[in-house]
């Protein structure tokens, strides 16, 4: 068989068309394929699909960085609009084929396989411009709230920039950025109401149009979910109000009371109730690498010699700018086999928490970097934040100046107990975000009232996330929908991180028994890739897929116990 070179990915500000890989599809599209030499055939079609998603994710980071930058904007907005949606009908032709040849058996691609014919069976030439104008959307809700900022004290601060301010010391000046920050999201509810409403519009079609009865149902095939149903998500939630719920309301009436306060407010939240100031691990960019890397080695040699790398080859954006997209991410370049790392530093513990977190992603690219096809680094979104939740976990012993890291044994005890806790709060907000879009997506009618949105947000707020007072707020409470990113523009992606989150706590309670062995399971699992299903991926790192109230209660169990451990540190 005979294939043109590989397209080559663009010099910056090379105007991207698809005439560029057309050429490519057509040699795939036409080529005479025999058994022995379909695996040829494979590799092209895996690494051109590598140059083609280098080049979109490359476009998305560039516009993420600097949002005001109109240029960038645009030639993202070119790409998913004249680009995106004939390599999707090309792709399709291509699934096709493959699914109609006789194939040897091979265990390395049955998972491929699986995939991709559910892929095929869902795809529709009449989604490509839904999907398109959704990407655009999706563009806007960035740009909407990439634009939020306010005057604070003379400077000009973003959403990222008042947040540092809830750890204040200074109860007066946490309520007032708490305010401030409110008060720029309501600033844009119409306009948050109306982007949500033009986008459940189009997910419904999208689901209509592959024959599915609501987009729920449409999604859980879109994100390959083969190992479990929206009943076990239910479940799931559940079991969270039954042994998490109870957990976090201790926390917070353990806050309460150690600010001496009568109620706890909102801006009360974050707050370290230690007589310590605040923790400020960090100043600048280089401080923070510098300081991961020190954690990272210890953890793993290779781990860190795979951060380093990234440190060396600039794929670090770490600090917060106006006019950057909010949150925090890391992308996958394929061809370059890397990952990058995005987020908003401020000079806060929620910094190198979020670092290490987004390390164990770019982790989770190195590691299976030797599987020869992309489809193998496909990894169900479970179990990739697995990979990131344990790394923060995993890295927590080192987070002390000896090993090179941000403090003393009493402020790494602080910072521990901090995310510990976190773990605990964060999960019934979980539920709250997850069951919010199970009611959205099986309620779309009722879903198109932006009234409707916010008292079903505020019922499920009521039913796990009691222990805070929010009276005089109640319409920053009952639009807290608006403040989850995920909720615009990914989906139903965020069960994962309640799933992940307990396969974590497994990783972690493995390591507190043998760090060395948890650490190499843990490895061994990142580097499967996309190759086994879900409840296999877990059993590799040393953990059950499971979700029930007795294990809840187990792992909550233990991280009370060692909240207790650590607040002797934190006194010393």
């Amino acid at each position: 068989m005979y294939f043109p070179p590989l397209p080559t990915l663009p010099e910056e500000s090379e105007t991207v068309t698809w005439e560029r890989f057309a050429p490519a599809f057509a040699a795939l599209e036409n080529a005479e394929v025999q058994p022995e030499d379909y695996q040829e055939w494979l590799d092209y079609w895996s690494d051109l699909s590598r140059v083609l998603l280098e080049i979109m994710t490359d476009l998305s980071i560039q516009k993420s960085i600097d949002t005001t930058d109109a240029d960038k904007e645009q030639a993202y907005l070119d790409f998913v609009e004249n680009v995106w949606p004939q390599v999707m009908v090309a792709d399709q032709a291509l699934k096709q084929r493959l699914l109609a040849m006789d194939l040897p058996e091979r265990g390395d691609l049955a998972l491929v396989l699986r995939n991709m014919r559910n892929e095929a069976d869902l795809y529709r030439d009449e989604n490509v411009p839904l999907k398109t104008e959704l990407a655009k959307l999706d563009n806007k809700y960035d740009k909407i709230t990439g634009s939020l900022k306010t005057d604070w004290d003379g400077k000009e601060h973003n959403l990222s920039q008042l947040g540092q301010y809830l750890m204040d010391k200074d109860r007066q000046v946490r309520e007032r950025a708490w305010r401030a920050m409110m008060d720029l999201w309501l600033s844009e509810r119409e306009s948050l109401n109306a982007l949500y409403a033009e986008m459940l519009a189009l997910r419904q079609q999208v689901a209509h149009h592959a024959d599915l009865p609501d987009y729920r149902a449409y999604v859980f095939r879109e994100y390959g979910r083969f190992d479990y149903t929206p009943q076990d998500c239910l479940t799931f939630h559940e079991a969270i109000e039954t042994a998490v719920v109870p957990a976090a309301q201790r926390i917070y009436e353990k806050k309460r009371q150690r600010l001496g306060l009568e109620t706890l407010r909102p801006w009360d939240v974050q707050v370290d109730t230690s007589e310590y100031p605040p923790l400020k691990p960090y100043q600048g960019q280089e401080a923070l690498i510098e300081g991961a890397l020190n954690i990272l080695s210890q953890v793993d040699p290779a781990l860190g010699r795979h951060f380093a790398l990234m440190a060396e080859e600039n794929l670090l954006d770490l600090e917060t700018r106006p006019g950057k997209a909010l949150g925090g991410y890391c992308a996958t370049l394929p061809v370059r086999r890397r990952p990058f790392i995005f987020m908003n530093g401020v000079g806060l513990h929620d910094d190198v928490q979020t670092l290490l977190h987004e390390a164990g992603h770019a982790f989770h690219v190195f590691e299976p970097a030797a599987l020869p096809l992309i489809w193998q680094t496909d990894v169900p979104m479970e179990f990739c934040e697995v990979a990131s939740m344990s790394m923060e976990l995993l890295a927590a012993p080192y987070l002390t100046r000896n090993f090179g890291g941000f403090y003393t044994p009493a402020e790494a005890a602080r910072a521990r107990i901090e995310h510990l806790e976190g773990i605990i709060t964060f999960l019934p907000y979980m539920a709250v975000v997850d069951a919010f879009q199970h009611w959205v997506y099986t309620h779309p009618e009722e879903a198109l009232s932006a009234a409707n949105c916010d008292a079903a947000w505020d019922n499920l707020w009521a039913r796990f996330m009691p222990g805070v007072d929010w009276s005089g707020f109640e319409d920053s409470r009952v639009t807290g929908w608006h403040r989850k990113l995920h909720i615009f523009s990914v989906p139903f992606y965020y069960v994962e991180y309640g799933m992940a989150q307990v396969g974590a706590l497994q990783v972690w309670r493995n390591a507190r028994q043998n760090q060395a062995e948890a650490v190499a399971a843990y490895r061994r699992a990142l580097a499967l890739g996309g190759t086994k299903p879900l409840p296999e991926l877990f059993a590799a790192a040393g953990a059950e897929f499971r979700f029930d109230t007795e294990m809840l209660s187990d792992l909550v169990e233990l991280v009370e116990g060692t909240i207790a451990e650590l607040e002797s540190v934190a006194q010393n």
